[in-house]
This record gives C-alpha cells, sequence and structure tokens, in this order.
C-alpha cells in the first residue's frame, strides 16, 4: 500500500499536511507493508505549477494507491478516480498522525473548503 500526503514542510513523520494538494511544497510517500509497518519519504513537488490532471498522473506513476488531502477539487478527485487513486479529504495533522489514524481506521472523507480560495 503506497499513500501520498501534500506536505507544507520537509519534516519526516513531523511533515504537517499542506492545505491543499497541487501547490503543495512537498509530498510525503508512505508504504505500509503487510505488518503494518510503514517508511516515510518526502519529495519536493516537481508540479508546483501545473495544468488539470499533471498531479494525478504523476501520483499514478508513483503507483500511489490512495491521496490523503485536506482541500481538493471535484475536478481533480475525478482525474484521481481515473486513475484508481482514493482520496481521503478533509483531513488535518502530522504525516504520523495521519498514518496512525489511517492504521486505526480512524480516518474518513470530510467536506472541507481551503481558506484560500485561489488554490482551488
Amino acid at each position: 500500500m503506497k499513500i501520498s500526503i501534500p506536505v507544507a514542510q520537509n519534516q519526516g513523520h513531523e511533515s504537517t499536511i499542506s492545505e491543499h494538494f497541487g501547490r503543495t511544497p512537498y509530498f510525503a510517500f508512505i508504504e505500509i507493508d503487510d505488518n503494518g509497518r510503514h517508511v516515510i519519504e518526502v519529495e519536493e513537488n516537481p508540479l508546483e505549477s501545473h495544468k488539470p490532471g499533471d498531479v494525478p498522473r504523476y501520483l499514478s506513476q508513483k503507483n500511489v494507491d490512495k491521496l490523503i488531502v485536506r482541500g481538493v477539487g471535484a475536478r481533480a478527485i475525478a482525474y484521481f478516480q481515473q486513475m484508481g487513486i482514493e482520496v481521503i479529504r478533509g483531513v488535518d495533522g502530522t504525516v504520523e498522525e495521519i498514518i496512525d489514524a489511517y492504521k486505526n481506521k480512524k480516518l474518513s472523507s470530510k467536506e472541507y473548503t481551503p481558506s484560500d480560495k485561489h488554490l482551488h
């Protein structure tokens, strides 16, 4: 299982989720094995300036199964669904807090509107 979380800084498991996935400065990639162990890697976002569909294609090429975000638009969700990537939205916290909640089945999608409307 591979999860991606857009994050505001490169601080490993202490990185906090970014307000919006597309213009995030970094993506955290979390590999979870069958025993529940996980490895976190944080990479710079190569697509801070992008066209619709670019980020879903990028994450699909990185073999991401799930994307956990705060804010994301309906069109982006449709792109992710076409690529077989499940989107869980409206999430807050650090990478470690989010992954712990995911492993304990305490994460679910919620409505969330980014405070900065131009980020849609």
